[in-house]
């Protein structure tokens, strides 16, 4: 079943649990991501992150075969553009079929922010499709102390004005999360108060970037709080990575397709385990 992201959340929010968003960048580990989700009948979201679609395969190729599986799925599936900066590409890929789209105007000034995803909200209407937005920014994991600087949280007076002039269908927040892999053993700080006060104010779904590594207890805690989407990617990515470098070790003459296809299958392990902690398994409907 395909669908935009906007009844999913506003069901997890209404019922208190999160929907999961995997990072794809491909057929065979979108197909990963809709096998798991059909595994624990729960929704699903397949993020494309802007950057990968521009650079592998642009949303013209892509978009069409992975709407067909999510057609063919029994259940609901969300394709959304992650961290669609570039509003020609994202309109773009309205056009190719996207059933959501995220706006990352973040790094513009407020009114500016609210100008560019306010016009994204009003074009994405054309097609049903829903938008995310964001305010504050997760940035990435980098080396030394300090992953997450006090200036990229999300104030929580400014969220509120946002998404009262936007009208936007969910709102990514930071509040202690970043993009990337972290350090082994790094767990993050998350501030649980910014997303308390956002969402004791309004009646948008808010998301979680950098959903791996962030620990069981973090996202427990979020999804309590009032966090409805988790975006993870790295997880996913690494344990296909892992499977490949392992598989390889033990045949290197393994057929190709063969690797890419249990490579997959064996990550979806983990967007279950995610599905899972998320509280979303069994959700669909």
């Amino acid at each position: 079943m395909y669908e935009s992201m906007r009844g999913m959340l506003q069901k997890a929010r209404q019922e208190g649990y999160a929907v999961m968003a995997i990072n794809a960048f491909d057929l065979e580990s979108a197909a990963g991501v809709i096998h798991a989700a059909t595994e624990m009948r729960s929704p699903i979201i397949i993020d494309l992150l802007q950057d990968h679609v521009k650079a592998y395969f642009d949303c013209d190729v892509l978009t069409r075969p992975i709407i067909r599986m999510a057609q063919e799925a029994p259940v609901p599936v969300a394709i959304n553009l992650d961290h669609g900066s570039d509003v020609a590409h994202l309109k773009r890929c309205l056009h190719e079929g996207f059933s959501s789209v995220m706006i990352d105007a973040s790094g513009h000034a407020f009114e500016e922010n609210v100008r560019i995803t306010r016009s994204i909200v009003e074009f994405a209407q054309e097609f049903g499709a829903s938008v995310e937005a964001e305010v504050g920014s997760m940035g990435l994991v980098g080396t030394g102390a300090g992953f997450t600087e006090a200036a990229m949280y999300t104030n929580p007076d400014v969220a509120i004005e946002f998404i009262q002039k936007t009208g936007v269908d969910a709102l990514a927040v930071s509040f202690g999360s970043t993009h990337g892999d972290y350090p082994q053993g790094y767990v993050p700080t998350f501030h649980f108060e910014i997303v308390e006060a956002i969402r004791s104010a309004t009646d948008v779904p808010l998301v979680l970037h950098g959903g791996s590594g962030s620990g069981a207890e973090n996202i427990r805690r979020a999804i309590a709080c009032g966090i409805n989407k988790i975006n993870v990617g790295t997880d996913y990515m690494i344990a296909q990575r892992d499977f490949v470098a392992k598989a390889l070790q033990t045949d290197p003459d393994i057929e190709y397709p063969e690797l890419l296809h249990r490579a997959y299958l064996e990550a979806s392990k983990v967007v279950q385990s995610y599905i899972e902690l998320a509280g979303s398994k069994g959700r669909a409907w």
